[in-house]
């Protein structure tokens, strides 16, 4: 009754690669491509990096509210006011 239509279609084939690739050398250069795809790849490695510290932290912020249970406080004395004056 409804065709689905993914929301991916896949990843590019052999002539869809070429063009690509194609278009790339055109834009860049074929002298600036190796540079572009190592200054990639350095940034997808610190991305990766700062997101594992993020989980670490994560992970450790868990652990410790786990481990320490919920106190509460009860002040004996009332809460004052503090007064400000203006100068």
């Amino acid at each position: 009754m409804f065709d689905i239509i993914p929301l991916f279609p896949g990843i590019p084939g052999g002539p869809e690669l070429l063009i690509v690739l194609l278009v790339l050398v055109l834009l860049f250069g074929a002298n600036k491509i190796p540079k572009l795809a190592r200054s990639t790849g350095q940034a997808m490695g610190e991305f990766k990096k700062g997101r594992e510290e993020i989980e670490e932290e994560l992970q450790g912020m868990d652990e410790d509210s786990d481990s320490t249970e919920p106190t509460t406080s009860t002040e004996s004395e009332p809460a004052t006011e503090r007064s400000t004056s203006d100068n």
